[in-house]
């Protein structure tokens, strides 16, 4: 009787010992409303993960922290959006890691030519401690990295010629985002290399302005760049992740309960995203078709020769990240599954 007696005032103890954890817990939750940008529309990849964010804060906060979401760049470009965040005028958004380098130098490596072979290799370094260790070099530019999403392998589109091999690229006017690396890369395949934020692309390619563009199959069907382009080649030149982050000055008012809310939902919204998008691609390059765009696949010995034409800007990445970041990348590539 007595260790009933003491069992029950043990179990007794630890109930109320949860009871008041889960109500310090929700004592640390505020009612807040973030704003969480993106660049593409929202019925998008991106579009439906941010939706799905906000859903899950909502979920755990009990409605406490709501998320409105801004698609179509409405908040601004990714360059706008993160300036607006390291103010402290923006809480939250997603965008690409390239346009980050300007702020954080490591993000760089990400841009590497041929750098992934498969998504795998990709999730297992992006998500691995070299992955975190790029994220965490955002902090003291005023920014908190909280998870990377996926926006894919990127392809070219133009509407000059099939680009079947590399001296196709001659003279070609290619959109390309406003980024270093990206730049040079395709400057060494003799593209004529135009750096424009994505929210001018469309205009752009309606207007002549530029030729063509590159990016993965969902966003030129989301984006219906199929209305003002003729072909599409499957080059998979770059692997592109995107990257949900957070105002530093903001992020650092929260309560610990408040951020692994939203780190946790940033996570969970990742790994739908990532399951999303590779489900989107597979279906993506066959509407492509069906909209009456060419689509021709570019053969491994061009890729091969492509890459090797890259190499200058490869260098260019490793000048930027330093040798030791790039051979920790280089290391984990070679543990991941293919």
């Amino acid at each position: 009787m007595k260790r009933f007696l003491i069992a029950a005032l043990a179990a007794t103890t630890l109930g109320s010992a949860i009871t008041a954890v889960t109500a310090q817990a929700a004592d640390d939750i505020r009612p807040r409303m973030i704003r969480f940008g993106y660049g593409l529309n929202e019925d998008s990849n991106q579009g439906r993960a941010a939706k799905l964010l906000a859903e899950e804060i909502k979920k755990a906060s009990d409605g406490k922290l709501k998320v409105r979401t801004f698609g179509s760049a409405s908040l601004g470009s990714d360059d706008q959006m993160q300036n607006a965040l390291m103010g402290g005028a923006q809480e939250m958004m997603v965008g690409s890691t390239a346009t980050l380098v300007g702020v954080a130098e490591e993000m760089a490596v990400w841009d590497t030519p041929f750098l992934f072979e498969s998504e795998k290799q990709a999730d297992y370094v992006l998500d691995g401690p070299v992955g975190q260790k790029v994220m965490d070099a955002l902090e003291e530019k005023g920014l908190v990295g909280l998870a990377y999403w996926e926006n894919g392998f990127r392809n070219l589109t133009n509407n000059v010629r099939p680009v079947e091999k590399m001296e196709d690229f001659d003279g070609i006017k290619l959109r390309v985002m406003p980024n270093p690396v990206f730049i040079d890369t395709f400057k060494q395949m003799g593209a004529n290399a135009v750096p424009l934020p994505f929210s001018e692309l469309f205009t752009a390619l309606e207007t002549k302005a530029v030729d063509g563009q590159e990016n993965p199959y969902n966003t030129i069907l989301s984006s219906k760049f199929y209305e003002v382009q003729k072909y599409l080649s499957v080059t998979n030149h770059v692997y592109s992740p995107w990257i949900v982050t957070a105002s530093k000055r903001w992020w650092d008012g929260l309560s610990k309960t408040e951020q692994e809310i939203i780190r946790k939902a940033a996570e969970t919204a990742r790994d739908a995203e990532r399951e999303d998008t590779r489900a989107e691609a597979r279906e993506a390059l066959a509407k492509i078709k069906e909209h009456g765009m060419e689509v021709n696949k570019v053969s491994p010995e061009e890729i091969q020769r492509m890459r090797e034409q890259a190499k200058p800007a490869i260098q260019t990445v490793i000048d930027t990240v330093g040798e030791p970041l790039f051979n920790e990348v280089q290391a984990a590539i070679e543990k991941a599954p293919k």
